[in-house]
C-alpha cells in the first residue's frame, strides 16, 4: 500500500471564509452562530444557525455561473479552488487521468428544490421548472464541477451517508491513492442547509437547539443543559496525494492519513447506539489500520453535536476503546464553534485536525457552563479555551443518521 499525505487545504465556514481565518477562529474559540438571515424564521422554533458570513459568490466566479449553481456547489468550488492553489498544483504538469475528485454532501441542493416547488405552488399550475433544477440539486454535482473546471479525469463520484458523508469521501480518496489508482484526489464536502425545510424538519425531530435568546452559546457539547445541535453550512477541501508524488514535486506536506474505520450501528435511524458499539468498532478498526497504539493519539475531534444522547454515547465509546489512556489525551468538539455542517462536518473537522497537527494546539469546546453528571469529570474536554500541546496523531469521528460511523486518523509525517 502506498502512503497518503495531505498537501492542500481549503475552507469556507461559519467562522472563517479561508483556512487562515478558520484557524484564527479555532484558536480563540469563536462562535459562528447568528440569527438566520437567509429567510424569515420568525415563526420557527429555532431562529438561528451558523451561516456563512460576508460572502459574495460573484467575487469567485461570473454571476451567470453562480446563478446556475446551488449554494452547496458554490461553497464546494470555492473551497476546492483554495485547496488546489494551496497545494501548488500546476495543471499542465499533472497526469490529469491520475487526479480524481471525490466529494460529499449529505443533502445537496435543498434550497434549489425548495424554491422551485414554492414557485410552482404560487404559480398558475403550469410547470415552469428551471432546466438547471436537476443539475443544481443532485449531491454528486460538485465533484463534476471541480473535475470539469480543472480537467481532472481520475475517479469522480460523491459519497452520501448523512453527517458522515465527507469523512467517507476522505476515506475513499485515501483508498484510491494507497491502492495506486490515482496519484492525487481532491476531496471534502459541502452543505447549504440553512433553509426553511431543513430548519423545520430538524426542529420537528427535536434535534435543534431552541436557545433563541442566547444563540451564540447554544452549541454546547457535553454541557448538562445542551438541548440540540445548531445548523451550520459551508465546505472544506483536502488535497490528498501519494507521498512520493508529493515529494517529487516539492509539495508542502501537512499530515499523513494513516487509518480509517467504517461501521454501522444497526440500531436506529436517528439515535446512536446507547453504548456506542458501532463507534467503538470504527475507532478500533482505524487504530488497527494505522498501526498506532492508543497512547500515540493526542487528540480526538469528536462528533459531539450537542445533543443529549449523542454526546454521552460517544464519550462512553471512547472510554471503552482507550481505557485509562483516555485521561492523557485531549477531546474537543469544534461543532461548538462551527455548528453542525451535516454532510460537510467530517471534512471541516478533518481540516481542524490537520491544523491542530500543523500548529500544535487543541481547538476548544466552547460554551461549557455546567458539568453533566453522566460525563466523567476527569476527561480533558478542552473546555472553553484552546490548549497548546505536542500533537503527534489525531483521531476524528463522524456519525450519521442511519447508524453510519466513520473514523479517520492523521499524524505528523515521519520518514
Amino acid at each position: 500500500m502506498k502512503r497518503v499525505v495531505v498537501t492542500g487545504l481549503g475552507a469556507i465556514t461559519p467562522i472563517g471564509n479561508t483556512v487562515n481565518d478558520f484557524l484564527s477562529s479555532l484558536q480563540v474559540g469563536k462562535s459562528g452562530a447568528n440569527l438566520i438571515t437567509k429567510f424569515d424564521a420568525t415563526n420557527f422554533k429555532t431562529r438561528f444557525a451558523c451561516e456563512i458570513k460576508d460572502f459574495n459568490a460573484d467575487e469567485f466566479m461570473p454571476a451567470r455561473d453562480a446563478r446556475r449553481l446551488d449554494e452547496f456547489s458554490i461553497y464546494g468550488i470555492v473551497a476546492s479552488d483554495e485547496a488546489i492553489a494551496d497545494a501548488g498544483l500546476k495543471i499542465d504538469q499533472l497526469e490529469l487521468d491520475r487526479v480524481g475528485v471525490i466529494w460529499a454532501s449529505g443533502i445537496g441542493g435543498l434550497r434549489t428544490v425548495e424554491s422551485e416547488i414554492e414557485e410552482f405552488i404560487q404559480g398558475d399550475g403550469t410547470p415552469r421548472y428551471s432546466p438547471f433544477l436537476i443539475p443544481k440539486m443532485i449531491s454528486d454535482i460538485v465533484a463534476g464541477h471541480i473535475s470539469i473546471k480543472y480537467g481532472f479525469m481520475g475517479a469522480n463520484f460523491a459519497t452520501v451517508s448523512a453527517c458522515a458523508s465527507s469523512s467517507h469521501s476522505i476515506m475513499s480518496a485515501f483508498d484510491y491513492i494507497r491502492m495506486g489508482r490515482n496519484d492525487i484526489v481532491i476531496t471534502g464536502g459541502s452543505e447549504a442547509s440553512v433553509v426553511k425545510s431543513a430548519i423545520g424538519g430538524f426542529s420537528s425531530m427535536k434535534a435543534l437547539s431552541t436557545r433563541n435568546e442566547d444563540y451564540q452559546h447554544a452549541s454546547r457539547p457535553f454541557d448538562r443543559d445542551r438541548d440540540g445541535f445548531v445548523m451550520g453550512e459551508g465546505a472544506a477541501c483536502l488535497v490528498l496525494e501519494e507521498l512520493e508524488h508529493a515529494r517529487k514535486r516539492g509539495a508542502k506536506i501537512y499530515a499523513e492519513v494513516v487509518g480509517t474505520g467504517a461501521t454501522g450501528d444497526a440500531h436506529h435511524i436517528t439515535a446512536p447506539h446507547p453504548d456506542g458499539l458501532g463507534a467503538q468498532k470504527a475507532m478500533q478498526l482505524a487504530l488497527k489500520e494505522s498501526g498506532l497504539d492508543i497512547t500515540d493519539i493526542d487528540y480526538i475531534n469528536v462528533h459531539g453535536t450537542s445533543t443529549p444522547l449523542g454526546d454521552v454515547a460517544e464519550l462512553k465509546a471512547i472510554q471503552k476503546v482507550f481505557g485509562d489512556a483516555v485521561y492523557g489525551l485531549n477531546i474537543s468538539s469544534t461543532k461548538s464553534m462551527t455548528g453542525h455542517l451535516l454532510g460537510a462536518a467530517g471534512a471541516v473537522e478533518a481540516l481542524a485536525c490537520v491544523l491542530a497537527l500543523e500548529h500544535q494546539f487543541i481547538p476548544p469546546t466552547i460554551n461549557h457552563v455546567t458539568h453533566d453528571p453522566e460525563i466523567d469529570p476527569k476527561l480533558n474536554l478542552t473546555l472553553n479555551q484552546a490548549q497548546q500541546r505536542n500533537v503527534r496523531a489525531v483521531l476524528s469521528n463522524t456519525f450519521g443518521f442511519g447508524g453510519h460511523n466513520a473514523t479517520i486518523i492523521l499524524k505528523k509525517l515521519q520518514d
